[in-house]
């Protein structure tokens, strides 16, 4: 039960306080007249004003409601280096006891580790107290208590953003005079052009107590395919190291710290730039036959690309045209046939011939060189044909013989059909995955619009990736000496450019199909990926077999287990598990090879993680709370692992400081939920009529007197 007394002035409240301020004044007067019977006139109009006041007796049944304390555990990365595990687990322990024998205390357990996700980094204790807060009513919440190392890094500017009212303690994991190196990198590149080196910037740093600034230390860099390079610096220097870039896509470059006696941890000693190759743009050379619908599809592909150089010509007339019309009107640039297929045809990356015709525009000489680009010096050749290349003009009919796919049977099909990926189509990576097409869930038909010509061939070699009408070879695909050839037997590709029927994928293929032929890495048949996130490993394996030998993984340390790839799909295998160790992984399989960098994958979780009191300190503070270091200092208590002493915990009500010298303290809320009133008029009716009219006689009867 909970009494009090009510008033509710049964004159308005200005009225009230008016009368009020006369009777004071009148009474003054009286008292400083001495006037006989004065104290008898004061104490009626005391009983006036208290009938006017009408007080209540207010009674309520109230239920008390338990004090809530929140306790954030900080499950970061850092807080699994040296003893803190333990030292977390002695800390909650303890907790759990004093904490328990509070009366009227509920706690609420937060356990605070990295999201998984990805999306933010570093220790974010706060966010998930405001998760917590969610439900939490803020009239009961007594405090707030975190375990952790002190290195947070969402701590808010003002207690004002904390949005309640409570202190917030910190008991401190680790010890006061840790120290630790790491590597900080200033600056790195995230590409270079294949063949050229780029520098790295970065500093060896040292936090804690240790402070010995320019101190020599050693550097271990280490390249790929490259003996180890051993680098000497000082601490706080900035020093710079040359990355190359031998070869197109990932790079890597692995930069590792001696370990230093008495360092906290080696995990962030190491770090590794990856950044990726790109080659110098790509030159390409189209030459096309005649104008036809399909020619511009080829080249708006190919202009939109920003890695490629395009040099395009058209055959606009053949030479045995002879219609009268004058010289200077037939043509602005004559078609240089000398430069670009022998003095210049290693320029190229790539040439395409779409539609063209042997009508005598170029001598055989030129078309044997184009053959000994491709075998000897790693040239790319596509051939788009249409009907020319069935007729008595088709390349096959030149030197080109040597190097094409497919031999022409003279025959042309032309009816509607769809194209469709070949068994060794969907393990290609030109043609795998292609949207629209064929799959066995769905149905066993693209869903790509149709084409109406096609040009029969005879395979000689190479990969038939794409079928046509009446399952004739559409798309074949081959490595010719050092080069790659691609024979297209259908020029009607600008069908899908269009949206005819639906359209389809064409920028997806010719894409793909024109940088295999320039020997993009990613796309090449026979590849060995390896990828790290954090301490988890995978490995990719894409192959046109129907099955791969076990991969060889070689750990940092040197020693080497060999795993089993699965199975994922037709031509792609895969293994991943967690390692446990950090540094460079290299895998290798067969006459494949591929690197992976493990390490920590939450860098600025690990750049700092020496324990400290200084981030937690200002919000403290500024909420009367206080920050604590929990490893003991006794002698007896040391040997232990994980031994600590917590301040002494009390419930205070009124305070503004909620900590000191050995304690700490959590706010008692005294909330309260009200379960009935009972209300009692005090000075009403006749009770205040009697004494009102027993007071006034007496005041009269002595002033007769």
């Amino acid at each position: 039960m909970n009494w009090s007394i009510d008033f509710a002035p049964l004159v308005p409240g200005p009225v009230f306080w008016v009368a009020l301020a006369a009777a004071v004044a009148l009474v003054g007067l009286l008292l400083w007249r001495r006037s006989r019977g004065a104290l008898l006139r004061a104490l009626a109009v005391l009983a006036l004003l208290g009938a006017l006041a009408n007080p209540t007796l207010r009674e309520e049944e109230r239920d008390s409601l338990t004090n809530i304390a929140l306790v954030v555990i900080d499950e970061s990365t850092s807080q699994t280096l040296a003893t803190r595990p333990d030292q977390a687990r002695a800390i909650k322990s303890d907790l759990e006891r004093k904490l328990g024998g509070i009366k009227n205390l509920e706690v609420k357990w937060v356990p605070a580790a990295r999201p998984v996700d990805g999306s933010t980094s570093g220790t974010q204790l706060f966010a998930e107290l405001n998760r917590a807060l969610a439900n939490t009513p803020p009239d009961r919440l007594a405090g707030v208590v975190m375990i952790t190392d002190g290195q947070v890094h969402d701590v808010p500017k003002t207690a004002g953003a904390l949005g309640f009212d409570a202190p917030v303690h910190a008991l401190l994991t680790g010890l006061p005079d840790e120290f630790d190196r790491r590597i900080h990198v200033i600056q790195a590149p995230r590409y270079g052009i294949v063949g050229q080196t780029r520098e790295i910037e970065l500093m060896v740093t040292e936090t804690g107590k240790r402070g010995r600034a320019a101190e020599a230390v050693q550097l271990t860099v280490r390249r790929e395919g490259k003996p180890d390079e051993i680098v000497r610096t000082v601490i706080g220097r900035t020093t710079r190291i040359e990355m190359p870039f031998p070869h197109p896509g990932q790079n890597i470059l692995e930069v590792e710290l001696e370990t230093a006696a008495g360092e906290l941890t080696p995990a962030n000693n190491r770090v590794v730039v990856a950044a990726e190759g790109v080659r110098e743009n790509l030159r390409v050379l189209l030459v096309s036959g005649e104008p036809h619908a399909g020619e511009r599809t080829w080249r708006n592909l190919l202009k939109s690309d920003a890695a490629v150089d395009l040099v395009h010509f058209t055959i606009l007339r053949p030479p045995e045209k002879q219609d009268g019309t004058p010289i200077n009107q037939l043509s602005l640039i004559a078609f240089p046939t000398r430069e670009l297929f022998s003095e210049k045809i290693r320029d190229f990356d790539l040439i395409i011939f779409d539609r063209y015709q042997h009508r005598g525009i170029l001598q055989m000489l030129y078309y044997d060189n184009i053959a000994r680009y491709v075998e000897e010096h790693g040239g790319a050749l596509l051939v788009a044909a249409g009907d020319d290349y069935a007729g008595r003009f088709s390349l096959h009919r030149t030197p080109l013989a040597s190097v094409l796919p497919g031999l022409p049977t003279g025959r042309v099909i032309e009816q509607p059909f769809k194209a469709d990926i070949t068994p060794d189509g969907m393990k290609h990576p030109v043609t795998r995955g292609l949207p629209g097409a064929a799959n066995e869930v769905a149905s066993h038909e693209p869903s790509w619009g149709r084409w109406f010509r096609q040009v029969e061939v005879r395979p000689q070699r190479g990969n038939i990736v794409m079928k046509g009408a009446e399952d004739a070879p559409l798309l074949i695909l081959d490595r010719k000496g050092k080069g790659r050839v691609a024979l297209l037997t259908s020029d009607q590709a600008w069908l899908w450019a269009r949206g005819f029927d639906g359209g389809g994928p064409h920028s997806d293929l010719l894409r793909r199909l024109s940088h295999w032929l320039m020997k993009e890495p990613d796309l090449e048949e026979e590849h060995l990926f390896a990828t790290a996130k954090g301490l988890r490993l995978e490995i990719e394996r894409r192959t046109m077999g129907e099955s791969v030998p076990p991969a060889t993984v070689q750990l940092p340390s040197g020693k080497a287990f060999e795993v089993t790839l699965d199975k994922i799909s037709p031509g792609l295998f895969r293994w991943a598990d967690s390692v446990k160790t950090p540094g460079l992984y290299k895998v290798t399989q067969g006459e494949l090879s591929a690197i992976a960098h493990a390490g920590v994958e939450d860098v600025r979780e690990m750049s700092e993680v020496t324990a400290t009191r200084d981030k937690l300190e200002p919000i403290a503070s500024a909420t009367g709370g206080g920050v604590f270091w929990t490893a003991s200092t006794s002698v007896l208590a040391q040997a232990a692992t994980g031994a600590v002493d917590l301040p002494r915990i009390s419930m205070m009500s009124g305070s503004r400081v909620m900590a000191g010298n050995g304690w700490m303290g959590l706010k008692d809320r005294q909330a309260y939920v009200t379960r009935g009133v009972k209300l009692t008029p005090m000075f009403t009716g006749f009770v205040a009529l009697a004494a009102l009219l027993a007071l006034m006689a007496l005041a009269w009867w002595r002033e007769g007197k």
